[in-house]
């Protein structure tokens, strides 16, 4: 492999044979994606879901060398895809050393550096910029100033310079111009005020900046990418109508379209893999969290403007997978897998995700979670156990049969306490697990049955944990009636005992 040049003069004689090739950062970025294409490599690593929807517009959009914006709600990837847009740029590009808006040594644009090039001539050296130094971002607050974005004129580096402040070489750069030849991205774009969206105009479409007033010719290389929710999605801004005109294309992203897709996703991001403990987590228990996710974001009473975020089961998995290891360091016992019940647990992982309708705000987040989490079970529990019958389980209940759990009882003590319900553990087999499954695999189907006949209204259980046929209803006790009306203010705790009738 040749050596790269190290001056202006080898860079000059390189450009000119052809080994070096001058392109626009568009051109660049458009030249590399036809290179994957042509390959057949994954464009996107880690994005899943968007295969057949938002990778095929992005891919247009390169092509058609268009800057563009994501719109969609929050937990869409909208950030991830963008960063990984840098993955599409040259692993290197030659710059002036130095230069903050990293110039071209074949065309600066900046004074200073068209200084450098006229003093030092084909002796000037030539500095190389890695592919991640060229991806600028920036979220967009309602504080940020044109200066941040733009530029200002720096009147310290007139004073010692002795220059005019019309001078160009009085301008401190900001994030745009230090983008230059490279990604510049914005977050949350509505965010941004008006006065600031006004100033991407033309740099957009014909590259001229103004600073304090004065006009300077700032022709960048730059391919601008943005981020936002839907407009009618946001109370906090817009984006204004002459900006969005000058974006080439608007992208809309999704959240999972099915619950295997979400559990990729949730797989992928979740930090499950816990030093020192075996950890199995069963599939029943991974849909049930994805499962959540799905309810939540068609209850009437989740707000749909503000979304629920693919962050919730990531989240709840995590919380859930910590319970059971909670469990299990308990009981000294191995291995770790988690249960239905400890969905119910991880309830602080689910409140602070989506915000509430009127409605929603009456019931309570808590009390919706829960809701949210019995619905869920039954979707899954249904799906699984369509075929199978397990009526006689509910008949022992309904027969006067009595069974206690608490959520930190061990396996062991769990499958010893249930074994008096006729049937049980044989219907929990049918959830997926071996035939040989350990002791805690076991425990969690068992849980699972348990819980997936409540959320069928097979058996019925009262606020304060306490289970019982759907024939013999049983007036909770008072002190009960009491606790669910203060639940809103004091939740049930996880270590609570269940009592099946």
């Amino acid at each position: 492999m040749p050596s790269r040049p190290a001056t202006l003069g080898e860079l000059r004689k390189a450009a000119s044979t052809g080994t070096l090739k001058r392109r626009t950062v568009k051109e660049e970025i458009r030249d590399n994606l036809i290179g994957r294409l042509r390959a057949g490599e994954i464009l996107f690593p880690g994005i899943i879901g968007y295969d057949e929807t938002v990778v095929p517009q992005i891919v247009n959009a390169v092509l058609s060398r268009h800057n563009f914006i994501l719109l969609g709600l929050r937990g869409q990837a909208k950030s991830r895809i963008l960063r990984a847009l840098a993955d599409l740029l040259d692993a290197e590009i030659p710059v002036v050393p130095g230069c903050e808006i990293h110039d071209d040594p074949l065309a600066p644009l900046c004074a200073a550096c068209r200084a450098r090039v006229r003093h030092d001539g084909d002796a000037l050296p030539i500095a190389w910029l890695p592919r991640e130094a060229r991806y600028v971002e920036k979220l967009a607050t309602p504080d940020v100033t044109i200066a941040d974005i733009i530029g200002d004129l720096d009147p310290i580096k007139a004073a010692r310079g002795g220059l005019q402040l019309s001078d160009e070489l009085t301008m401190h750069y900001g994030l745009l111009p230090r983008a230059n030849r490279g990604i510049f991205a914005i977050n949350e774009l509505p965010d941004l005020a008006g006065k600031i969206q006004v100033g991407l105009f033309n740099i957009l479409q014909e590259g001229d900046v103004q600073i304090k007033g004065y006009p300077v010719r700032l022709p960048l290389d730059v391919m601008m990418v943005f981020s936002a929710n839907p407009e009618d999605y946001t109370a906090r801004g817009k984006i204004i109508t002459p900006l969005k005109d000058r974006i080439g294309s608007e992208i809309r992203t999704h959240y999972p379209a099915t619950r295997h897709e979400g559990m990729a996703i949730t797989a992928q991001e979740a930090w499950m893999n816990r030093t020192g403990l075996d950890v199995q987590v069963p599939d029943f228990v991974r849909e049930i969290v994805e499962e959540v996710a799905f309810q939540a974001r068609q209850d009437a009473r989740v707000d749909k403007r503000s979304g629920v975020s693919q962050r919730l089961p990531i989240s709840l998995l995590e919380n859930v997978i910590s319970n059971a290891e909670r469990r299990a360091l308990i009981s000294s016992e191995s291995p770790v897998v988690p249960r239905v019940s400890d969905i119910y647990a991880a309830l602080p992982a689910i409140t602070g995700k989506f915000e509430l309708e009127y409605e929603g705000e009456l019931r309570g987040a808590d009390n919706v979670a829960r809701e949210i989490i019995r619905n869920a079970v039954g979707t899954v529990f249904g799906g699984i156990f369509a075929a199978v019958e397990y009526g006689q389980v509910g008949e022992w209940f309904d027969m006067g049969g009595t069974l206690q759990v608490e959520d930190t009882l061990a396996a062991g003590d769990l499958l010893k306490r249930t074994a008096v319900v006729q049937g049980l553990h044989d219907i929990a087999r049918h959830s997926g697990i071996a035939a040989n499954a350990s002791p805690p695999l076991l425990a969690s189907a068992v849980d699972f049955v348990l819980e997936g006949l409540y959320a069928h209204k097979k058996i019925s259980r009262s606020e304060d944990r306490q289970y019982q046929g759907v024939e013999q209803p049983r007036r909770p006790p008072r002190a009960a009636q009491t606790e669910s009306l203060l639940e809103r203010e004091m939740p049930l705790a996880g270590n609570k005992k269940k009592y099946y009738n």
